[in-house]
This record gives structure tokens, sequence and C-alpha cells, in this order.
């Protein structure tokens, strides 16, 4: 039986359709699909499975959650059936409720860390964070050039910033926390930084102009992003060619509280899968490696990851 055939078998169910029409929007959990499709676990768990062998829809874990989205490398011919599917029904009340709750989802999980930084907005550099050691930014520093255009995105209250600013030509610090923004604000004033300015905004739309900065840097903020390759490639456009990126984050670890007392999305990345990103992104001379062990439980690894725009 051709694959087309399995398409057409997977699509003829509506609870199958409302979930791919849903996944073809977004990766989501089984408790999301839940609480957008207002049904039992089991019922969503065993159309998950049916979809799964059908090899319509890939599944990773995150720790003890199951994410699913639709497959990245369905064929042509079946991506044409199911846009097919999905366009024959995108006015059905259902699926309209459906990317009502969908929205609403999304907007939870945004608020769920936004709620994180604004409350730890001001305390940051003295309550322990994952990753976050001198070790670590200093092998950073060490790759900067002064007198360049910085773009530090997911910069939080701008602790590498404040550093940078005081040789750089300019520094813009992104960060989707209004608290945070403050906060950073005040600080640059404080320290007399005119060079250095905040943006509310965040690392997956960069409120930057394309080929605008010398430098951007992802310091511990990409494993807060939903979509990481959405937030390389942000970097990637921001950058002028010859431009550079500086990635620091954690090795993956199996520390699932990181979700709950972090807000963190990911459970960081291994070394490939950044290399992957900024391949992807189109970057060349990439590097990836570790820089820093912590000696404590659970002895996270920061790893630094840098490649060129090219271009220049």
């Amino acid at each position: 039986m051709s694959a087309s055939w399995d398409i057409l078998k997977v699509i003829s169910d509506s609870t199958r359709l409302r979930l791919l029409a849903l996944l073809s929007r977004e990766e989501l959990s089984v408790a999301e699909l839940q609480e957008v499709l207002d049904m039992g676990q089991s019922r969503i768990s065993s159309q998950l499975a049916l979809l799964r062998q059908a090899d319509v829809v890939s599944d990773r874990r995150e720790g003890k959650k199951a994410f699913y989205s639709l497959r990245a490398d369905l064929p042509p011919a079946q991506v044409a059936l199911l846009q097919a599917a999905l366009a024959a029904v995108q006015s059905d009340p259902a699926l309209a409720a459906d990317r009502e709750n969908l929205e609403r989802t999304l907007q939870k999980r945004r608020r769920t860390q936004e709620q994180y930084f604004n409350l730890i907005a001001g305390r940051l550099g003295k309550n322990y964070c994952p990753g976050r050691s001198w070790e670590a930014i200093g092998h950073l520093a060490l790759r900067l050039t002064p007198a360049i255009t910085i773009a530090d995105l997911g910069a939080g209250e701008g602790l590498v910033s404040q550093l940078l600013a005081r040789r750089a030509k300019q520094v813009w610090c992104i960060d989707n926390s209004p608290r945070m923004v403050e906060v950073g604000t005040e600080l640059a004033k404080k320290n007399g930084l005119d060079n250095l300015a905040y943006k509310l905004g965040d690392i997956e739309n960069v409120p930057l102009a394309d080929q605008s900065v010398d430098l951007a840097i992802l310091s511990q903020a990409l494993h807060h992003a939903q979509h990481p390759q959405t937030a390389v490639n942000e970097a990637c456009r921001i950058l002028k060619p010859g431009g550079q990126l500086l990635v620091l984050d954690l090795n993956e670890h199996n520390f699932e509280k990181a979700h709950e007392l972090y807000a963190d999305v990911w459970l960081g990345f291994k070394e490939s899968t950044l290399h992957a990103f900024l391949k992807k992104a189109g970057f060349t001379q990439v590097e990836v490696g570790p820089v820093a062990h912590e000696e404590n439980e659970p002895h996270f690894v920061t790893l630094l990851a840098s490649g060129f725009k090219p271009g220049k």
C-alpha cells in the first residue's frame, strides 16, 4: 500500500485531522493537546500513536514530557494531500475553536516565562542560575573585538552587556521581560553607559534591522526559546556580512526541575544540535565545545558555539 494511501486513511478521522491541524502550527505536548482539544489523555495518546505509526508525526522527549510535531521530512505528495484536507475543513467550527484555544495555550507558555523573569529582575546576578558562571562568561568575552556594535539577545539585566559596553561602539540588549528591560535601563543609566540601550522584544523576532550589528550573543538564552532555530536565524539576519554569533548554553542534561525553577523550555542541547542550528542558519566556521563544568550537582556543562555570517 502506498504512503499516500496511508495519509488518506489517517485524515479520514476527524480527531486525527484536528491533531494534524494543530501540529502543523506548533510542536505541542500531550497535556497541551488535552487543554486545546478538551479531550482525555488516553484518546489523544491513542490517536497520536496511529499518526506516529503512519510516519506523519514525530515525537521527542524532554525529560518525562513527550512533544509532538508534524514530520519535517514528509514527501511533497503527502504534504499536498494533508494541506488539501486541512484547507477543506478550515472553516469548520471545531477547528476554528481549536485555533483560538491553541493561541491561549501558547500565550500561557509565554506568560509563565515572563512571570518568572519579572519576579527575579533585580536579583538575577545574586541568585544561582545554571550555566551563568564567570568562567563561561570569560571565555565569551575573550573573543570580543572593541569598537563594534553588539546585540545581546535574551540579555536579562544585561550582565554581559554591562561589561561589553565599556569598550563597544553600541550595545543593544533585547529581552521579552518588561521588568528586566526597566532594571537594565536603570543600571545602564547608573553606570553612565550611554551606548547601552535596552529594547523589549523576543529573540525569535528581534526588533533590530537587517545587517545592523557586528556581533550577536545568545548567552544562556537559547534554551528559553520556543523555536531555537528561529532564534539563531534571527541572529543571522541582524548580523552584517562577516559578523559573528556567539552562543553560550547548557549541554543536554536531565535536570527536569529546570523547567519549573528557571522557566527553561529545553533541557540544554547536544553539541551536534547547536552545530546544526548554526549551519542551517547559514553560518560558516562553526565551532562548538564545552567551556565550563560545574562541580556541584546536577553538574551542568556549558557549551560555547560560534560561527560567522558569510559575505564579507
